[in-house]
Parts: structure tokens; sequence; C-alpha cells
């Protein structure tokens, strides 16, 4: 298991927070400079005719006068408190944001009131404290001095703040004299076509450089919607209208749903949720009781358990079989169990690339028709500790690696590297926060599930998609069985737990293949190979290295587990072999499994072998 599925928790201040912060402590200083200057006498070091005091009578405000050190004090005070408040409230809404809960919730604002209650009392209460001991007749004149220090204090900063931003905006429009302007939004400023270098004309238009199959979700020839409309879907090459190369730089037009999900999380990203402390033996046998239970769903416990170990190697499992077993529901119920999210995408048989799962660029309304498969991809860079589950139902209707490629290559990569291109953005567009570059990042809480049957109407699964899968084969609708509670409850499981599950499963050296077991395994994969030439690859050693552990975490034995990979990677790429020595080779593997391991043992397998028999 890779570090990078630890999540580190990430800092309560950003650095929106931060400038939030500062900008609070300019005010501080600032009142607490206008107080002194206010307060100033003949003795004093400030003069008492000094430029706030002018700004004082000007506005024609009464001069007040605090005897001792109560004005002085109530004034620091203030502006100390003032900073301690904007940090408080800050913190409090980042802790809400990071824990899911909304800024509305009554217990974050009745905390925000708890904090201005206790930031004023320890501002201005303590000063009125120190004020009656010295003369208590001048509490009026102290809340005087506190509201005029205050005005001024909105004057000063409002007047230094536009120097500052005029300074700003001079400073950055002199660096940029020579550049097209840039803003927020492309509506809000002028594009010159004499500030278009004629080299780079097409650059303003570039939204989509890939093939006419990713302009639509169709079949690849425009059917598939105004994505492509060019026919083969060449890129836009040249700027015919420079307003619509204006409205191609608001984002929140181009990608609508995106841009909400940015809105709604703020900039913050949930790296950790709530989750209870489970096993992965428990975890197993809780899933199946609650299928059981709660939706009347029986399944067998080591295809929960097969289930659950696959996405210790893979976030991609494929769920083979007859029509009415459960395949879909296995998924979309895991998900229900855990409190995570499952998007269900129905494959089409025009489906063709992965325009069909990601959406598509619409060239005549110029917005990016979002799919919920590229909404809820997006959602899980911000909600990075919540389990997704991307179900693709009847994923064999179509060809899979067509449509499905790009992800199955890019799942090959280092987990930092799950990127997956949604379209070529033009020069100056400012995407989504989480879209850099026109990239997507699949995260590591994402799992992709896909369904499929076999029948007339559907297309063979390549061998580079199952070698890339894990796989379970539904043949048999399972025996029902009783649950002995009475009420079996739902859990909350975060991705950062299921991962840290993974990882003490594989540090567990009990738990991993023994020489004897890797030698009685190799054993009759070795028999495969020499009488079939089929044999294993590194990719699916890799991936029995790692399920084995998972799986005998989860209560199963090492043998079972064997079974499943065996049954799956290996006999089933016999099936359609119909030569004379492939029913005796078969018979001589029966033979040679059952002095390995006994009769008892590898049934799956042995049952496929028995069926390939049957019909040879």
């Amino acid at each position: 298991m890779s570090e990078n599925k630890k999540k580190a928790s990430k800092p309560y201040f950003t650095r929106k927070n931060l400038i939030a912060c500062a900008i609070a402590g300019i005010f501080a200083v600032v009142y607490i400079f206008c107080g002194f200057c206010l307060t100033a006498t003949e003795n004093s070091a400030i003069s008492a005719k000094n430029p706030i005091v002018g700004i004082a009578e000007a506005l024609k405000l009464e001069k007040v006068v605090v005897e001792g050190v109560g004005g002085i004090v109530s004034i620091c005070l203030i502006g100390v408190y003032l900073i301690l408040l904007v940090i408080a409230i800050i913190y409090i809404h980042r802790y809400g944001v990071l824990n899911g809960i909304k800024w509305h919730n009554w217990k974050l604002i009745l905390a925000d009131f708890i904090a201005l209650a206790v930031c004023v009392g320890m501002s201005y209460g303590i000063a009125v404290i120190i004020q009656l001991a010295q003369d208590n007749k001048a509490i009026d004149k102290l809340s005087l001095l506190i509201g005029e220090t205050f005005l001024i204090t909105l004057i000063v900063g409002s007047a230094l703040a536009l120097l500052v931003i005029s300074i700003s905006m001079l400073w950055v429009n002199f660096s940029k004299v020579d550049k097209p302007f840039r803003f927020f939004k492309r509506s809000d400023y002028d594009l010159l076509e004499d500030d278009i270098p004629a080299e780079d004309d097409s650059l303003l238009d570039s939204f989509d450089d890939a093939p006419g199959a990713e302009g639509g979700a169709g079949n690849g020839n425009g059917a598939g919607g105004a994505g492509g409309a060019s026919g083969n879907g060449t890129a836009l090459n040249e700027v015919e209208d420079i307003s619509k190369a204006r409205e191609l730089d608001e984002r929140e037009k181009v990608f609508p749903g995106l841009s909400k999900i940015d809105e709604a999380y703020d900039g913050y990203v949930v790296d950790h949720i709530e989750t209870d402390d489970v096993t992965l033996e428990e975890l197993s046998t809780g899933f199946r009781k609650w299928l059981a239970k709660n939706e009347k769903l029986w399944f067998d416990i080591d295809t929960i358990r097969f289930f659950l170990s696959g996405f210790a190697a893979t976030p991609f499992s494929i769920l083979e079989g007859l029509s009415g077993t459960g395949k879909s529901s296995l998924p979309r119920y895991f998900a229900k169990y855990v409190g995570g999210e499952v998007v269900f995408l129905p494959v089409q048989t025009t489906w063709r690339d992965k325009s069909s799962i990601l959406g598509y660029f619409n060239d005549f309304a110029r917005i990016y028709n979002e799919s919920d498969c590229l909404l809820k991809l997006y959602e899980a860079n911000y909600n990075a500790d919540k389990i997704y589950m991307f179900v693709l139902d009847e994923m064999n209707i179509s060809r899979v690696e067509y449509y499905f490629a790009d992800f199955l290559s890019v799942l090959e990569y280092p987990e930092s590297e799950w990127k997956i291109r949604v379209m070529q953005l033009p020069y100056g567009f400012v995407p989504p926060a989480k879209l850099e570059d026109g990239f997507v990042q699949i995260t590591t809480n994402c799992y992709f599930v896909g369904t499929a049957n076999k029948d007339d109407s559907t297309f063979s699964i390549a061998d580079k998609v199952y070698n890339r899968a894990s796989s379970i084969y539904f043949e048999n609708r399972n025996a029902s069985f009783e649950v002995e509670e009475e009420e079996v409850p739902s859990i909350k499981l975060s991705a950062s737990k299921l991962h840290s599950l993974y990882e003490e499963a594989l540090n567990n050296k009990e738990f991993a293949l023994s020489e004897d077991d890797l030698a009685r395994f190799t054993r009759i994969s070795d028999y495969i190979y020499e009488k079939f030439d089929v044999t294993f690859g590194n990719r699916i050693l890799n991936q029995i290295e790692i399920i084995v552990p998972t799986f005998v975490a989860s209560g199963g034995r090492k043998e079972d587990a064997l079974d499943f990979l065996l049954s799956r990677k290996l006999i089933s790429k016999l099936e359609g072999r119909f030569e004379e020595y492939v029913k005796p080779a078969l018979k001589k593997l029966l033979e040679l499994m059952d002095a390995t391991y006994g009769e008892k043992d590898f049934a799956r397998s042995k049952h496929v072998i028995n069926t390939l028999i049957k019909r040879l």
C-alpha cells in the first residue's frame, strides 16, 4: 500500500483565514493608534494637536477626557480582543467545515455569540472595572471614547485601504502594460484583437482539441450532442467572434456544476470525517448481516470478503454473472452501509470514449455538459475521506476498453498521477479550483465497480480489462439465512480508516502467503501455463500478494482467496478452447488440484473446470 493513502490533517488556518487575521490585526493597530491620538494631552508623547484630533474636530465630535488609565487600557484591550475574536470565529467555522457542519448550524452560531460575549466582557468589561475603581462617573465618557475611536478608525482605515489598493493597481498595471488586460471575468474587460498575437489566435477558442468522439457522449460523429457538431471533432482553430471569447472566460457559465461545488465547500477540503472503529472481519460479517436483515439480500460470506479485499489491490472491480443475483445491489448497499455515496452510470450501446463518462463541451451553447460522474469525481477532491462508489451498470453492453480506456490507463500510475484530462483549456481561462490545467484528479476514496451479464446483447470483456480489476462471478442466487440480532445498524466508515485496515493486513506476516503456499499454487499455475499457454503477469502477481492477506484479515482462508483468483484470472481464459487436448488436460488439472490441496478446497475453480469439460 502506498503512503499516499495515509491522509495528513490539513491546518486549520488557510490563506484566506490568515488574510482575514492580518486585516483584523491592521485594523486593531490603527484603532489603538487613533485611541492614543484622541487621548493625547500636553504631557503625552503624541502631540495634542495631531491629525487624528483634527479629523475629530472636523467631524465636530465631542472632546472626551477620561481621567486615569481607564481610557488607554480600554482602547488597548479592545484592539487585542478584536484580533482574538476574529481568530476564534475563523477557528469555529473552520472546525465546522472540516467536520461537515453547515455555517448556519445553531451550535456554530451559539459558539460565535459566546466568543463575542467573552471578548466584549474581557475588553470593555475589564476597562469598566478599572475605570470604576478610579472614577465611577466616567463610564459614559469611556463608552463615548470607544465609539469615537471606532468611527475615526473606520475613516482612517478606509483611506489607508484606498491608498494601498491604488498603489497596488498602479504597480500591477505598469508591470503588465504591454499584456492583454485580465480580471476575474472576461466580460469585465475589453479584449482587443490587436492584443492577440497572430500566431496565438487559435488559443482563445481551443477548448477541445480531442477527437470528435470526445465532442459528445454519443457515437463520436456528432450524435452525442452539440459537442460533436464539428463532425470529426477537430479543435476550434481561430477566433471568429471576440464576444464569444469573452463568454468562455466565465467559469461559472462554462462549468456551472463544478463552480457550485467550489462555492459549497468554499475552497476547504474535508479530509477527515467521523468513522467507527471496526476490523476487516467485523466489516465483512456486519455488512453481510445488514444486507440480510435490512435489504433481504443474502450473499456468501467469502463473496463479501473478496469484494472488500479486492479494493486493497485495485480500485476497479468487475461483478459478472447471471441477471438478478445482486451484482448492482452489492456496491450500492455497501456505500449506504458505510455512509458513502454511490453514482450509478447506466452504460449505453453508443458509448465510445471518455466523454460518455465525463461529459463534453457543447460548442453551440459554449458550456461544458457535466456528467454525474464528473461532478462526483470533482466533489471527491473536496470530501477526501468519504467513500465514493461509481457503478458502471451493464458495462459490457458497449466495449469497455473503448470508453473506459483512460481510466484503465491512469489507474496504473502512482496515485498522485491519477488524473484524466476533461478538456483542453484555452489561454487565459481560469478553471474551477480543482480542475487544474483541465485535468480532474481521481482520488483514492473513489472506487469503480462494473456489472456485466453474459448474453447475446453484450460484448466480451478483454483480458487487459480483467487483468486490471478484481473479478467475481455470480452464478447462483445464494440461500437465505436467519440473522440472530434483532437490529443490525449501518456504520460510519471513512476512506482513511479503510486504507488503514488494508495496511494493517498487509503488515501482518501471518496473513501473507508462505513459501509453501507459493510453491503449491505455483505448481497449479505452471501446469496451466505448460498445457494451455496461459499464465499470470506481474500485475496479477502483485494483486495476489495484496488480496490474499486482506482476505485472510477479513476472516477468510488463503486457499479460498487463491480459488477466487485462479478461477477468474486463469481458468476463465480457457473458455472457447475446443482442441482435442483440452479435455484430458482439464481432467489432469482436477487431479493435480486434488493432490495438491485436497478434494474440498478450490471448489469454485473445480466447478468452472467441470463446466468447461461438459461443453467439450
